[in-house]
């Protein structure tokens, strides 16, 4: 058996390192083991991990069967239930808690050959008050969050697919801080049993990986829909550049990337058409904020009112703040939010996707706080899918990402079309 050296096989997408392992090229030890090593000298000043078990990892390797994820390594954000580690949902008053089950995304890939490599950091409960880990590109630097682990992890090298989850901008955020690939599936592509819950309405579950092509080949596998990984894209695409309502809070690194795709993709022969801005846009973070406030307190109540001060006070303030939507307006946001296709089509008035900003800069120096969701909350509330994509540095040389948009349920398509752009970029650098 002819293997790769271990200095390389980091450096494998996910799509080959599965290839490898089912042709019996390479052997889903290996890699793990050369991952182990990556984390070993990485997390010291990343520390994107929460638990992270050499041994447990190597043998769950050892036993990990064929399947379309064979070998690949996985992080799994630690808002999600595992069987064999603890889960403590990023919070002290659940240090050491150890669910019964795997949640069943990180079951399923298990069960379809990929390799749990650890739990990764996440904000407490995925809300606001953050974690232990640095920036991989600037360890004065936020992760961001609540994703911060996953993000960092795959930046960092550590794992090739991580997961995380979203509810206001929790991968999409991070994920352009890092400068990976945040993928934020159409509402209900990943079974989020077994997550620890903040609103009913809003939760997903995405990935994180170092390309485009990746997130598209994970998500085909996890959902159980192999079209997912089979949508095409060509120079006939149709691009739409929407700036939002809030674009007075994009700073020059974030409008300096979208005027970097906006040029790649011209110059890969697809179209981009500046489009203008609903007025009725603005009012879409009033119906976020109606949503996440009413359904998150009430989700949160054992911890809000049975755990209280121990709780950071960052979360504890938090979810009082939330606490301040009225069930009358969360009941108009639903009514409103019973027509989200009329919406969204709106909104990309025929185009194919939109690109949008990803987050409103580079990742903010410190370590007290995440970012702001601010560009990612109206296409959480949408249920649209969502992917950021690498575009380039900005003026502190760290990453800056675009979000690419589309229709609910066209994941095959927002997929290819983010992979001709993350193409597009590549070659334009």
């Amino acid at each position: 058996m002819t293997e790769t050296a271990p200095t390389s096989l980091t450096e494998l997408s996910a799509r080959e390192t599965a290839a490898r392992v089912n042709d019996s090229s390479l052997t889903a030890q290996t890699v793990c083991a050369a991952f182990a090593d990556r984390i070993a000298a990485a997390e010291p000043q990343v520390q994107a991990f929460a638990y992270f078990d050499r041994e447990r990892a190597l043998a769950e390797a050892f036993a990990a069967p064929a399947g379309p994820l064979a070998g690949v390594t996985f992080g799994v954000k630690d808002i999600i239930d595992t069987a064999d580690m603890p889960t403590s949902y990023g919070s002290e008053v659940y240090e050491g808690y150890q669910p019964a089950w795997d949640a069943p995304a990180v079951a399923l890939a298990r069960r379809l050959g990929g390799v749990v490599m650890g739990k990764t950091v996440t904000v407490e409960f995925a809300l606001k008050s953050p974690g232990k880990t640095r920036n991989p590109h600037n360890t004065a630097h936020t992760p961001g969050g609540s994703s911060s682990g996953s993000c960092a992890a795959v930046a960092a090298g550590m794992v090739q697919v991580a997961f995380g989850t979203q509810t206001a901008g929790s991968i999409l955020r991070p994920s352009s801080y890092c400068g990976v690939v945040g993928y934020k599936p159409s509402f209900g592509t990943l079974n989020r049993t077994g997550v620890k819950p903040l609103s009913d309405s809003l939760d997903h579950v995405g990935l994180v990986t170092r390309d485009v092509r990746d997130a598209a080949f994970a998500v085909a596998a996890l959902a159980e829909k192999p079209a997912l990984a089979q949508g095409t894209a060509g120079p006939a695409l149709r691009v739409g550049l929407f700036r939002t309502s809030r674009w007075a809070q994009a700073e020059p690194a974030t409008r300096a990337a979208l005027a970097r795709a906006t040029a790649a993709i011209q110059a890969a022969g697809g179209t981009v058409r500046e489009l203008d801005v609903p007025e009725s846009f603005e009012g879409y973070y009033a119906l976020f904020d109606a949503v996440m406030g009413w359904e998150t307190p009430r989700t949160l109540d054992y911890e809000r009112y049975q755990l209280g001060e121990r709780l950071s006070p960052i979360t504890l303030d938090f979810i009082e703040t939330l606490a301040r939507a009225t069930r009358e307006d969360y009941d108009a946001a639903l009514a409103v939010l019973k027509h989200r296709e009329a919406l969204v089509e709106e909104l990309l008035d025929g185009c194919d996707v939109l690109i949008t900003p990803a987050a409103p800069g580079e990742a903010p120096a410190g370590l007290g706080a995440t970012g702001d969701p601010v560009f990612n909350k109206v296409w959480t509330l949408l249920h649209v899918p969502a992917l950021a994509v690498p575009a380039g540095l900005g003026p502190q040389g760290l990453p800056v990402g675009v979000q690419v948009i589309g229709r609910i349920g066209t994941d095959a398509e927002t997929l290819a079309a983010a992979a001709f752009i993350e193409d597009a970029l590549k070659a334009m650098s």
